[in-house]
């Protein structure tokens, strides 16, 4: 399996250039989807309410300049007015501002909404949030980018809204008004003066960017060390572990404050320019002023007359500069918006990247099952095999490390099947080639059948709750839900909790339906979870469950009596465990005494065992049972996969650990006879007939070779007090009519 590439553009300088352009556009889109939509009308009002808001403050400002005029004049009646007209004035601006700044809040609820929601549209599709947040370390912390980058950029965004949509009317008016009073001098020197301020405060914008970036990757991880802490708080106060989290967390928090000191030092710089501007731009409304003033242009004006022109001429400067100085000053918020661009940019990139890839399972595949389903509703093609792998071959992701090697599977209903092994041989990583999760490298791996009820229905190793009712628990990830008690469906699943061992649960939870304010995993033991898990198994009664050592918790009499519940349901086990799992299964016992009916009998399936002296030497090994009648009546077919590669499972007759060739066994199959009959299986160095530890070798006639196996080092032992099986009779061959259970494996380098 190959690494996943990253996303276009990662890992790059996020900066204010043209990637950040593209994406910010490509982020407009989402939030203006159409003319018509909702955000496109609340931005169209926006733009009337703040050009209504720029004509009232146009009158506001003229009207210093009219109280010159008449108290200069000493107009009493006219001051009457003037202060009336004022007062009305003042007060439409206010309820005209503030409808505008109500208008950019619902502008950021709306766009928060709608760009979260179209990130939803993907992080949740298919195994996108699996891929992202386990296979891929390219997109850090895409549960921030969602959450916390789109909230600060719609708001931040929502804030230069009013701003930036007025910004063309009124430079184009006051610019107008400022060439009449100044001729063009005046707008010249406005326009250089603000030409000046953006090219040094784009320079100053740029390390900010970058900076800003990092130091949300930092909140992000010290956010999640605080919810690790939170999740596993238990297992860390068994450690005592407080005094170590403790420090870890305090140097997460120290890396996060270094960040935030280096980002705050750049923006020193950018604040400095922000103010000088400023402060200089109210000095070059006076002096743009003074120059028709020292040229004679109002030579023939009283002093109240030019005392009125200065003013009005000064408000019209001082209004035109303050626009440019206010999209200035709009840097340090156009930075953080930059910043929270590229984050959101580079995932939404990695979503589409990632819908380009179907075939390793990412996006939303006609295996995925509708949620919307119930119990009752049957499969698409109703089919009796529900897995088909041809040679698959499967690496850990981002690595080239095997686990799995040249795999032939067919699962079809009725055949139960175990695997087993020591941990990290691969169990659980061929559940998730079946499952979709990991992509083979090599070879095919289908699922012929639906996910969910009477289909397939995985049980992860550790149980998932979602937060909600009880009953939601047991539907699970079924929608339909039923507000209120007493619907036909709560018998049902009030029958399975008590099968499951959890009819107390009701009373703790006061209902089915009663909304909880805890976290299941902190009020359940681990016990109970596994139990909710098997309830919610009963309810949806799939065809085929996979199980990843689902029972770890529970006793062995509470582990056989839930499969034994499972097989009066009908389903077929996939489980990941140890041999006693499937041992106490009255079904898989019964098919080891049918395994001595005459009427049935194995079939060979080539196995690769590795090579010796540079050959290699290729055993078979029975993978396959096979009788009359259909898979769902008497016959049934139980096979046991064991990933071990132990270095009691393979020894040469030098004594060595591996062979000639380097190989060292990944996945052994066995014949469930033999994993329920024999003990622990050892291959005798040098050819002994003793096997290690106690137990004592089978009889000459009970000795299980593997055919092509060179004699020292195939044989197999039992150190189990227990008679060996008796001989097997006759051997049927399968015939294409008759279907059969094979499984073909390789060795691994």
């Amino acid at each position: 399996m190959e690494a996943p590439g990253p996303a276009a553009g990662a890992g790059a300088r996020p900066r204010l250039d043209l990637q950040f352009l593209q994406r910010f556009l490509q982020i407009q889109k989402v939030l203006f989807p159409s003319w018509s939509s909702q955000n496109a009308l609340m931005f169209l009002t926006l733009l009337c309410v703040a050009l209504l808001e720029q004509l009232v403050i146009y009158q506001v400002g003229l009207i210093p300049s009219q109280y010159y005029g008449v108290l200069g004049n000493k107009d009493l009646e006219g001051f009457k007015t003037l202060t009336f007209l004022a007062v009305v004035l003042i007060v439409l601006n206010s309820m005209l501002k503030s409808f505008d700044q109500f208008t950019c809040n619902l502008l950021y609820v709306s766009w928060r909404k709608d760009l979260t929601e179209h990130l939803h549209r993907f992080y949740f599709q298919g195994r996108v949030y699996y891929t992202l947040n386990v296979l891929r370390d390219d997109v850090d912390n895409p549960d921030q980018r969602i959450s916390q980058d789109v909230e600060r950029f719609c708001r931040q965004l929502s804030s230069m809204a009013s701003k930036l949509i007025i910004s063309p009317f009124t430079l184009l008016y006051y610019t107008y008004q400022c060439f009449r009073s100044t001729g063009w001098l005046g707008p010249v020197s406005i326009f250089g003066y603000f030409i000046l301020g953006t090219v040094v405060n784009k320079m100053l914008m740029g390390p900010i960017v970058a900076k800003l970036v990092e130091q949300e990757k930092l909140e992000g991880d010290f956010r999640f060390k605080h919810m690790q802490i939170r999740v596993n708080a238990e297992p860390a106060a068994f450690f005592r572990a407080g005094h170590v989290e403790h420090m870890r967390t305090d140097r997460r928090l120290q890396r996060l404050l270094q960040t935030q000191r280096d980002l705050m030092s750049k923006e020193l710089w950018l604040y400095i320019g922000i103010n000088t501007f400023d402060y200089l731009g109210s000095i070059l409304s006076y002096v743009v002023i003074a120059i028709p003033i020292f040229s004679g242009v109002y030579g023939d004006l009283s002093p109240t007359e030019l005392s009125t022109v200065v003013s009005k001429n000064a408000f019209v400067c001082i209004y035109l500069i303050s626009c440019f100085t206010g999209l200035i000053d709009l840097s340090s918020t156009l930075s953080d918006v930059a910043g929270y661009t590229h984050r959101i940019g580079e995932l939404e990139e990695t979503f589409l990247d990632m819908s380009l890839k179907s075939h390793g399972g990412e996006i939303l595949d006609e295996s995925e099952w509708d949620v919307h389903r119930t119990p009752d509703w049957p499969a698409t093609e109703p089919t009796d095999t529900a897995f088909l792998l041809e040679r698959v071959s499967v690496c850990a992701p981002s690595s080239n490390k095997p686990l799995i090697k040249d795999l032939s599977l067919k699962i079809s209903e009725g055949q139960s099947l175990l695997i087993m092994g020591n941990t990290g041989t691969g169990k659980t990583s061929l559940l998730r080639v079946l499952g979709g999760l990991w992509a083979s490298t090599r070879g095919s791996a289908q699922m012929l059948t639906d996910f969910g009820p009477h289909g397939v229905l995985f049980l992860p190793q550790k149980p998932f709750f979602t937060d909600g009712t009880l009953r939601e628990q047991v539907i699970y990830p079924l929608k339909e839900i039923y507000p209120d008690s007493g619907s036909t469906d709560d018998e049902r699943i009030m029958r399975f909790l008590e099968l499951a061992g959890l009819a107390s649960l009701v009373a703790r939870t006061e209902g089915l339906d009663q909304q909880v304010d805890w976290n299941w995993y902190d009020v359940l033991s681990p016990g109970e979870m596994q139990r909710l898990s098997f309830a919610r198994l009963f309810y949806l009664q799939p065809k085929y469950a996979v199980l990843d050592e689902a029972t770890s918790a529970l006793t062995e009499e509470v582990e056989s009596e839930l499969y034994r519940i499972g097989q009066q349901l009908g389903m077929t086990f996939i489980s990941v465990g140890h041999r006693r799992n499937l041992e106490k299964v009255p079904k898989f016992r019964d098919a080891l005494r049918r395994r001595k009916s005459p009427k049935a009998g194995p079939v060979q399936g080539p196995f690769r065992m590795g090579s010796r002296g540079g050959r290699e030497g290729r055993g078979r090994m029975t993978s396959c049972w096979c009788g009359r009648g259909s898979l769902t009546s008497a016959w049934w077919w139980s096979l046991a996969v064991s990933l071990l590669g132990s270095e009691t499972l393979w020894r040469r007759k030098m004594g060595t650990d591996q062979n000639q060739s380097g190989m060292k066994p990944r996945v052994w199959l066995w014949p469930l006879e033999e994993v329920l009959n024999l003990g622990q299986i050892a291959i005798p160095p040098g050819g002994t007939r003793r096997p290690p530890g106690q137990g004592r070798p089978l009889a000459a006639s009970q000795e299980r070779w593997l055919p092509g196996a060179q004699q020292g080092w195939g044989a197999l032992w039992s150190t189990q007090a227990c008679q060996a099986p008796p001989a097997a009779p006759a051997r049927a061959p399968c015939t294409p009519s008759v279907d059969c259970f094979q499984v073909t494996s390789d060795c691994v380098s």
